[in-house]
């Protein structure tokens, strides 16, 4: 098979290079599978019968990164993925006694034995460059299973399960994320042999775990994928939680049990490619109703879900080593989603409350949180008018406040300037000066405010009070005309 196919100029010289010194060269893996779908690959990698000291030689810009003999090479490309490329001996893994890593990596004669170690066939296909023509080496059918779109473990399923059982949740991340709007299919024997090794991901590092589910759930399809991963008897070793809430009934206000309102509520956060933050607190914010739950039928109830949920997504994240920041605002965005939104219920001290315990760098995604819950509890609408009335108050709430703490001068200046006691007079004379700064807002220096204090001082006391009140008017129709735009923008007038 010899076809035309566009090869970045980077990738081209590095195989002309390698093949210039007597060595094979052929790039392989996830981006000959990109390539063949017409997608950008997101990285680059290049096998080659050559040893890496001698791939060191020939690149003398580059650094030995793993135990794999993995050679990264430095370019001057501007694309972020063509910046670093890795090339990589041919090896053969022997026994994988730890079931993550082989007991003794070789390096071996040929491609085809590099390309049968490899997990799914279609990551096993290797492409030769010659010229603007390309060589396509498909040993195990991987191009077939590709237009299918089959993930297909190479050889036999359960011997590469068994190698490295990380690959069980990457046949699942496969299927779900290649395609937006397609589930590949996991081929039959395949499938068994993901149900038969679920329980080898106990062997895995829970940071490796961590790094696939969150691959899965960043898709658009991260709700099917956490099932699929429930189905094949993975998720009770990634968040067995979750799965207590399979066929758990809720009560009169719930449609759903509570697994489905879960992954519905994540699917919402998915589609509407919400932040990964917020597509972990929509799947885990009633993690907690399964411990709760008292009664049985329309009127069971589930007091301080919230609650009990914080604490067990604290302990979930924890265990798959998430980072502390992430983990503080996942727990916070879980505990306070029941967040009350009545309108009678939301006062400007009640919404301050709320955003002192949630932090205001997280309420806009809590506001996203409670819209995925609401979705997923099969209400049509997101963000009701009850929810846009709460959007207002915090951000009315949030405003500078219209006061003379604005100005650069307070009322022990203007005692002192004047050389007066307190009194109204120095009330009435900051009133002014905000209108005039309000008007003006390049008037609020210091020096300039303190000779307008002298000038205000020499009035009398009846033009500095129709000053003051007149000063007062002004700033309440700029108040009015704040607020109104504030509710214009919530679609709330």
């Amino acid at each position: 098979m010899l076809e035309t196919v566009k090869i970045p100029r980077e990738i081209r010289l590095i195989i002309k290079k390698l093949k210039e010194n007597g060595f094979q060269a052929y790039i392989v893996g996830g981006c000959v599978r990109d390539i063949l779908r017409n997608k950008k690959p997101n990285d680059w990698d290049i096998t080659t019968n050559a040893k890496p000291p001698e791939i060191q030689k020939i690149f003398p810009k580059s650094y030995l990164e793993n135990d794999f003999g993995t050679v990264t090479v430095l370019t001057k490309s501007k694309d972020i993925t063509l910046k670093e490329i890795e090339i990589t001996p041919y090896r053969i893994e022997s026994k994988y006694s730890d079931l993550r890593h082989p007991d003794e990596i070789t390096w071996a004669e040929t491609l085809e034995e590099d390309l049968k170690r490899r997990d799914f066939t279609i990551n096993a296909m290797a492409m030769e460059i010659e010229g603007i023509n390309y060589h396509l080496i498909d040993l195990f059918n991987g191009f077939e299973d590709l237009n299918k779109k089959i993930i297909r473990a190479v050889g036999n399923p359960e011997e590469r399960f068994q190698e490295d059982a990380l690959r069980l949740i990457r046949a699942i991340r496969f299927a779900v994320t290649l395609e937006e709007d397609i589930i590949w299919k996991i081929e039959e024997n395949t499938a068994k042999a993901i149900k038969n090794n679920a329980k080898l991901l106990e062997y895995i590092s829970k940071e490796r775990i961590r790094d696939e589910f969150l691959k899965i759930i960043g898709s658009k399809n991260g709700a099917r994928g956490v099932e699929l991963l429930r189905r094949f008897g993975l998720l009770t070793f990634i968040i067995p939680e979750l799965e207590e809430g399979f066929g758990l009934e809720q009560n009169k206000h719930h449609i759903y049990q509570v697994y489905q309102h879960a992954l519905l509520s994540l699917n919402y956060a998915c589609q509407k490619n919400f932040p990964i933050e917020v597509r972990i607190a929509a799947l885990l914010h009633d993690v907690g109703k399964p411990r709760t739950k008292q009664g049985e039928g329309p009127n069971s109830t589930f007091y301080n879900h919230e609650i009990v949920g914080a604490k067990i997504t604290k302990e979930i994240l924890e265990r798959l080593k998430f980072p502390k920041k992430d983990i503080e605002k996942v727990v916070k965005l879980v505990r306070y989603h029941l967040f009350y939104y009545n309108q009678e219920e939301v006062s400007d001290s009640s919404v301050r409350r709320l955003l002192r315990s949630v932090g205001l760098e997280n309420f806009d995604d809590l506001l996203k949180v409670r819209q995925a819950d609401r979705i997923g509890s099969g209400v049509p609408k997101a963000e009701p008018y009850r929810l846009r009335y709460l959007r207002y108050v915090a951000e009315k709430v949030l405003q500078d406040p219209i006061s003379v703490k604005m100005l650069k001068v307070n009322g022990n200046d203007v005692m002192r300037i004047l050389n007066i006691k307190p009194g109204p007079k120095i009330g009435q004379i900051l009133d002014i000066l905000l209108g005039e700064v309000l008007e003006n807002p390049e008037k609020n220096e210091k020096s300039f405010l303190e000779k307008e204090i002298q000038k205000l001082g020499q009035l009398s006391e009846e033009e500095l009070s129709n000053l003051a009140k007149k000063a007062k008017e002004e700033r309440e129709k700029i108040e009015q005309k704040r607020d109104e735009m504030t509710r214009k923008k919530y679609w709330l007038i």
